[in-house]
């Protein structure tokens, strides 16, 4: 495909204190996520986080998104506990970062409310529910299993866009996260769950344009796995017709 004829996905970078090949503090993206957005025929642009005083609002986002056809939220770090609820950080919260957070929140809040397509991964998922109202649970206590380095069945409903993209009512996901949602945010829906209960992917009915979230990682199967690698490529279409 014409590198001209890709649509642009916005694709926020993650703050890493250090990375070997660049010797300083860095702002990345997993190499997987990058080729699977562009095995799916979009032409992925990491953008620099900035949500100055930890802003999360969408106006500060709605300039930087006019020349994108689509936002991807990645996997990352914690969100800060006071962006959803009183109580101290559980000592397991790790990698929080008010820029992260209030740009993360700020680019949601802009496509949720105006259509641009919007796949939300791990983190992504979680930012989403945070910005509709939700909470999250510190540090899964789950004694049937941790969701850290698993790799499981996810259970898919029927009749959600998840389930139309992948075509399964089980799929296999690669997951790496110690926390899940708790309170749901106003109007998402569950797509998938875990067999101990844990939400495994969100929609929402009402959204105005093409919007899933999973809480596993499609990218890290994506290459060997149809069903994960059919997530991107349905939303770098979505992206396509909404250009």
């Amino acid at each position: 495909m014409s590198t001209r004829a890709r649509p642009l996905i916005a694709v926020p970078a993650r703050f890493a204190a250090s990375t070997s090949a660049l010797r300083y503090a860095a702002e990345v993206n997993a190499r997987a996520l990058i080729e699977a957005v562009w095995r799916a025929g979009g032409e992925p642009a990491s953008i620099h986080p900035y949500a100055p005083g930890g802003s999360a609002d969408p106006s500060l986002a709605a300039d930087r998104m006019r020349r994108f056809d689509g936002i991807l939220l990645p996997g990352g770090g914690d969100i800060a506990p006071s962006r959803y609820i009183g109580d101290p950080a559980h000592g397991s919260v790790y990698d929080v970062d008010a820029e992260q957070d209030g740009f993360d929140l700020a680019l949601t809040r802009h496509a949720l409310g105006t259509g641009l397509p919007l796949l939300a991964i791990c983190r992504g998922l979680q930012v989403v529910n945070v910005a509709l109202g939700g909470t999250l649970q510190q540090h899964m206590s789950t004694k049937r299993r941790v969701h850290r380095n698993l790799v499981h069945q996810v259970s898919v409903e029927r009749g959600t866009l998840l389930r139309e993209v992948t075509g399964a009512p089980v799929v296999t996901a690669s997951c790496f996260h110690h926390q899940r949602v708790d309170r749901m945010g106003a109007g998402l829906t569950v797509t998938a769950r875990a067999d101990d209960g844990t939400r495994e992917a969100l929609e929402l009915p009402t959204a105005r344009g093409w919007f899933t979230a999973v809480q596993w990682h499609p990218e890290d199967t994506a290459r060997q796995d149809p069903a994960q690698q059919r997530l991107f490529d349905a939303f770098v279409q979505a992206a396509r017709g909404h250009r």
